[in-house]
């Protein structure tokens, strides 16, 4: 079963760690709908892997320092946590904007803790031909169209949703926009430093989705030093949901054979 710990990182900055499982270590970093988005492939990761799964500073309710206001903060932060709990031969797994934090911590792990990479979906990088689309700016219905491939059946209506769970969502829309608005979504030198990323890179991608585009992900993927794309039918921005047994089976095999 799931347990949940608090490690404090810095004086004023404590992460909600919920773990599961044993074996090799693996940092599961969720995007801006929260760790709901995770969960379900973190469980099913727990089986073999001693899965790691945060709760962004800002989301669902954890505190975020006023300093806290880059993705960079939070690659850093993360970053730490695995230094203070000395592990090692860690594999990351980042969703959307959780796989841009994983990106950018990538880029600053000079002690070589991350062996292992998995990027689903990630934003964080300027690809001129591709523009990442305005989140901010789609109403529900619009943002179920862009992230889904059947939005149809993921469409949930405001109306629908509990007062409670409603203010939820805001304050994380509110956290990703102070963390990811400006520049919206990415950070301009990212795509030139992740040549010096040489960890075997898995990166997947939803085959409709229409958030970030599955060229997008090709050239997130070639800008890698050692990247490789794989693209999900029938997925949009979040195929662990989506198509969850194509995006376990992708990872597996990438396990198995070391990249």
């Amino acid at each position: 079963m799931p347990t949940n710990r608090t490690v404090d990182v810095y004086s004023d900055l404590s992460l909600t760690l919920t773990e599961a499982g044993s074996g090799r270590p693996c940092l599961i970093l969720h995007g801006g709908g929260g760790p709901a988005t995770v969960a379900g492939l973190a469980g099913e990761l727990s089986r073999t892997l001693h899965t790691i799964t945060p709760t962004h500073p800002g989301w669902n309710g954890a505190p975020r320092p006023t300093w806290l206001t880059g993705i960079d903060d939070l690659a850093l932060a993360y970053l730490h946590c695995l230094q203070d709990l000395e592990l090692r031969d860690v594999l990351v797994i980042g969703s959307s904007l959780g796989g841009w934090a994983a990106a950018e911590m990538a880029v600053r792990d000079t002690a070589g803790l991350i062996t292992g990479l998995v990027l689903i979906d990630a934003v964080g990088v300027h690809v001129e031909t591709e523009p990442i689309t305005d989140f901010f700016a789609l109403d529900a219905a619009g943002l179920a169209e862009y992230a889904w491939h059947d939005s149809a059946r993921f469409y949930v209506d405001p109306a629908d949703i509990p007062t409670e769970q409603l203010a939820l969502r805001e304050a994380n829309q509110a956290a990703m926009r102070e963390l990811a608005g400006d520049p919206y979504m990415h950070d301009p030198k990212l795509l030139r430093r992740l040549g010096r990323v040489d960890v075997p890179t898995l990166v997947l991608w939803g085959e409709s989705d229409r958030i970030v585009t599955p060229a997008y992900g090709a050239a997130y993927a070639a800008a890698l030093g050692n990247g490789r794309l794989r693209v999900i039918p029938e997925a949009g921005h979040l195929p662990q949901i989506e198509q969850s047994a194509a995006t376990l089976a992708l990872i597996d095999d990438y396990l198995a054979s070391g990249r």
